[in-house]
């Protein structure tokens, strides 16, 4: 079997920075507030009229990672989309994807795991390549949130949190199975899915009903979040799959090189570093600067940490996610 590894990466954001002093000029909270529950001080926002989507910005990300890993867009044997927020209900994004970079009969496949979904696709992506199904497998996490908040004192507990954005990566077969994605890790646990969620419009109340009902007060269609619940399991779901990945590939914490956690919450992320006694040095947090950009945070902060020298040949590399299912996973990779 081959082994798979990342041979280029790539992001994209916005242009348009949206701080926490321009958010209290819309709703009751304020810069304080914000960054003492989240760590969040600006996040990226599409403008209007930018003729900004999802795809799009995962095409500009993509580019520059099929750039870095110089190959042509027409090697590419498989897209994997991850997103919550797709240009259309159908068809999925990768499909855009597939023809904004010319890739004739190249399959394209959205994965929806949300916060999970960028440890989801890279697990499969890590599969297909292991079998020797596809050599050239292009991953993309993209997320356009700012479209769907509630941006109103009434949303501001989950809207001040989710900023727009693109990571990609491409992964290719490694014959040295020492190097390269040793393991992944994935899980779900159904019971609690309506703990972090968007439930309507779905196929039970489509839009036609809605706008029939014409309720003033209804917020079906924004995301709601149990935020105190979902921080807990969080913080438990973490600490246990990167465990997981460690009792696996025989490291210990010491040993990690850089954990590049989901950028949900800085707490979080802060919680899980003592809680494996890591440096400042051994976790990279973009947080702060982008807000959760949910499938696309963990892409986005492994090519920063990538293009600011943080990870080189040698790094021990820990990849780990929690978010909407609920579901979580973690990769190690030997970079």
């Amino acid at each position: 079997m081959y082994n798979s590894k990342i041979i280029g990466l790539g992001k994209f954001l916005p242009e348009n920075i949206v701080t926490n002093k321009d958010l209290e000029k819309t709703m009751e909270t304020s810069n304080e507030w914000i960054i003492e529950r989240t760590g969040i001080e600006e996040r990226r926002h599409i403008k209007k009229g930018d003729n900004e989507g999802t795809a799009s910005m995962g095409v500009k990300a993509a580019k520059i990672a099929i750039e870095r890993a110089k190959i042509k867009a027409q090697e590419i044997d498989l897209i994997l989309f991850a997103t919550l927020s797709p240009d259309y209900y159908f068809p999925g994004s990768g499909v855009l994807v597939q023809e904004a970079l010319d890739i004739p009969d190249c399959p394209a496949m959205d994965i929806r795991m949300q916060c999970s979904g960028f440890v989801y696709a890279v697990s499969t992506a890590d599969q297909f390549i292991k079998t020797g199904m596809y050599k050239n497998v292009l991953v993309i996490g993209s997320e356009y949130h700012s479209g769907g908040l509630d941006m109103t004192t009434r949303g501001r507990g989950v809207s001040v949190i989710f900023g727009d954005g693109a990571g990609a990566i491409v992964m290719t077969r490694e014959e040295n199975n020492e190097i390269g994605i040793l393991s992944s890790h994935l899980h779900s646990e159904g019971k609690h899915a309506e703990e972090l969620s968007l439930i309507g419009p779905n196929t039970g109340r489509w839009v036609p009903e809605i706008i029939a009902e014409n309720k003033q007060d209804d917020i079906s269609y924004y995301p709601y979040m149990n935020g105190q619940f979902v921080f807990k399991n969080a913080v438990v779901r973490f600490a246990e799959v990167i465990n997981e990945g460690l009792e696996k590939t025989g490291w210990s914490p010491d040993q990690i090189g850089m954990l590049i956690p989901h950028q949900a919450n800085l707490r979080i992320a802060q919680f899980v570093q003592r809680k494996f006694g890591l440096s400042d040095d051994q976790v990279y947090n973009n947080i702060q600067r982008y807000g959760n950009t949910t499938a696309a945070s963990i892409p986005i902060a492994l090519t920063e940490a990538w293009e600011e020298g943080k990870i080189v040949p040698g790094t021990k590399v820990v990849l780990a996610a929690f978010g909407s299912g609920f579901t979580w996973g973690s990769v190690m990779i030997q970079w």
